[in-house]
């Protein structure tokens, strides 16, 4: 995170998700997930990827993007429990309080955490923002973006 800037944290209504981010126009994960890293944790191109958590089953669906902010190889099966501890205890803390609102209240949100990379062994500063997806009135998932700020 750049020396000086606080680190962002907002709620914002369901009805704003448009104004928020457009998931395709900002980046289109298909195209940039057809180009692999040199090696994992790479992030010349890679500094942004898509994410769709079930709220049934807390399996993830990340592009590659994801996998390369974390440091993970790409492709394999993780749990939101196994991507949660890669966060910083502050930064869990802050994103299970804010889940947990947005999913309650039908609500987005934009944070800023502070991760620990696996394969690189660094601490990265990463922005998530995410949005409900509603089957009738009931929140199913939650998707968003994450990105390396």
């Amino acid at each position: 995170m750049p020396r000086g800037a606080l680190p962002l944290s907002c709620s914002w209504p369901i009805w704003e998700r448009g104004q928020k981010f457009d998931l395709g126009c900002i980046l289109n994960c298909a195209v940039i997930d057809l180009i692999e890293p040199a090696e994992t944790g790479a992030l010349g191109v890679h500094h942004a990827g898509l994410w769709e958590c079930d709220l049934k089953t807390e399996n993830l669906t990340w592009s590659g993007g994801v996998y390369d902010i974390f440091g993970l190889e790409r492709g394999v099966a993780i749990t939101r429990d196994q991507a949660v501890r890669h966060y910083r205890a502050d930064s869990r803390e802050k994103l299970g309080r804010l889940r947990a609102h947005a999913i309650k209240h039908k609500r987005g949100f934009t944070l800023d955490v502070e991760i620990d990379a696996a394969a690189v062994r660094e601490r990265r500063w990463m922005r998530v923002i995410a949005a409900p997806v509603l089957e009738g009135d009931r929140v199913v998932r939650l998707q968003g973006l994450k990105l390396i700020i």
